[in-house]
């Protein structure tokens, strides 16, 4: 072990940010000459990982920068102002202004769009992501809206074409359930130009879907999707789309960063005026009691509640018997409420049925698994009771939680435990009661669980498998090589510069090892 293993960062590198040469930092990291030696080879390799990670994102952004130009939409024109005078149903919030600034620069700019959109649950994303939609029909290309299922696909094209009401735009839905004549006649809209506005599951992104010029494509709850299918979109059109990608799971700035670190990110940062902030409130199981009183209290007042069970695949017989128990336990605990269930084993049409049923206002409380968790708009129900909330990550409860609260009235969320809990559970719980806000539960979460079980990180794939840095952790660190690695990208858009060749040369070679999904197909 003579030999010193070959240098992995460019001598530039290594000397102006003081880091410890590879093999040095290999030998103290097993075998540390002292506490010192140990921290600087720590810290040599963690640097080394995340630079990595980013020069990777960074110069696939820069890459598709080069390669794609984006339709330039330089017209605001008579759609989409004669929606912003007549139809829009409240004044924007400065946040929602804010937000529409940036997609209008972008839009206009040349560039491909692509662009993520965070905004808690309810603070007007839809309405944000349909005004940038008009923007693309003013300029004579179509736009589609692309949503994980079904159920949230109807919502969104219910919304919509409320919201265009009067208006002479043409928006259809295309889900795996459309079929037949209808299913052609939409097709043929399409291609024709006719149909402006698709809204659909990704069945939008099934060959046979073919438009006459696709200019703007939203994806809602981008966790669900991942890079390839994002990718998918790009060869529906001559030129690629703009992208607009919107999530209400506020991700943390490091692993955003991380994930997305090829996406500018947009932030909706408060919730449209009238809104109350919903109270949250820990109760031990013991005390029923109390807890029906107030839900029957609700429901005399005419309002709906939602309980809500866990059901994880590994314990999904006896999840389900708690259900089914819960259900019977509600019907005889409520006698005269019409109560309804849902859950993940149903079949598609029975669920939709007994949906219906909550969302008409038929029954008053729904028992369901987190099958709710995005979606279903219901103003009208404003409790939402969390059985075992222990098992939900921070994360879900969050998302959980947005489905109340979307009328006037007073929302409350109930969290029921049993009186053990594990002290990281508490904790949970407790900034779950604390907070509403959304990134600060995010930050929390990936504090508390660690980057590698937040929804979504596992199959969008980390570029590069992390061995020693640690996203959550290392945020202050992962920030400064962002810099780095984007002061090198702009220094050396066509990554020909002879300092840097052993920089190009290590992200291929990592690249090969793992998936490497810059590649888009």
């Amino acid at each position: 072990m003579n030999e010193p293993l070959p240098e992995t960062l460019s001598p530039a590198l290594l000397a102006e940010h003081h880091l410890m040469p590879l093999t040095d930092a290999l030998l103290n990291i097993h075998f540390p000459v002292s506490p010192d030696a140990l921290r600087k080879a720590e810290y040599r390799l963690k640097f080394e990982e995340l630079f990595y990670v980013q020069l990777n994102i960074l110069r696939y952004a820069k890459d598709r920068q080069r390669k794609y130009r984006g339709y330039v939409f330089e017209k605001i024109g008579e759609t989409f102002n004669g929606f912003y005078s007549r139809n829009l149903p409240f004044e924007l919030t400065n946040a929602q202004k804010r937000v529409l600034k940036e997609i209008r620069r972008d839009l206009g700019s040349g560039k491909q769009m692509n662009r993520l959109l965070q905004g808690d649950v309810g603070s007007g994303k839809t309405l944000v992501a349909l005004m940038s939609m008009l923007i693309a029909l003013d300029n004579g290309y179509q736009a589609c809206l692309m949503a994980p299922t079904e159920i949230l696909a109807n919502q969104h094209y219910e919304t919509i074409r409320e919201l265009l009401y009067g208006m002479d735009v043409r928006v259809e839905l295309l889900t795996g359930s459309i079929k037949g004549k209808r299913r052609e006649v939409i097709l043929s809209g399409l291609l024709t130009g006719d149909v402006q506005i698709l809204i659909g599951t990704h069945a939008v992104i099934e060959d046979t879907v073919n438009f006459a010029s696709l200019g703007l494509v939203v994806i809602d709850e981008q966790h669900r999707f991942g890079v390839a299918q994002r990718a998918r979109l790009w060869t529906k059109s001559v030129q690629p789309p703009h992208i607009l990608v919107m999530t209400a799971t506020p991700i943390p700035r490091t692993l955003a960063m991380t994930l997305y670190g090829d996406l500018d990110v947009s932030v909706i940062d408060e919730l449209p005026p009238g809104r109350k902030p919903i109270a949250t409130i820990h109760q031990f199981d013991s005390h029923r009691v109390s807890l029906y009183r107030s839900v029957r209290k609700q429901i005399d007042e005419g309002r709906q509640v939602y309980i809500v069970y866990p059901f994880i695949k590994e314990s999904e017989k006896i999840d389900l018997k708690n259900l089914e128990e819960g259900y019977l336990h509600i019907c005889e605990e409520f006698p005269d409420c019409k109560v309804c269930k849902v859950h993940g084993k149903m079949k598609p049409a029975e669920k939709d049925a007994q949906m219906q049923l909550f969302v008409s206002g038929e029954a008053q409380i729904m028992v369901a698994t987190t099958v709710i968790e995005v979606g279903v708009n219901v103003p009208n129900a404003s409790v939402m009771i969390i059985e075992n909330a222990e098992r939900f990550g921070l994360s879900q409860l969050h998302q959980l939680r947005g489905r109340v609260g979307r009328g006037a009235d007073q929302s409350y969320c109930i969290l029921v435990t049993g009186y053990k809990l594990a002290e990281d559970t508490r904790k949970r719980l407790e900034i779950m009661v604390r907070t509403n806000d959304g990134f600060e539960i995010a930050e929390a979460d990936l504090k508390l669980r660690g980057p590698g079980d937040l929804e979504g990180t596992q199959q969008s794939g980390i570029a590069f498998d992390l061995k020693i840095a640690d996203i959550a952790r290392d945020g202050q660190l992962l920030q400064y090589v962002r810099e780095v690695a984007q002061a090198i990208v702009d220094k050396d858009p066509n990554a020909s510069l002879p300092e840097n060749e052993i920089l190009w040369r290590q992200l291929k070679a990592l690249r090969k090892t793992n998936v490497n999904w810059a590649a888009i197909s």
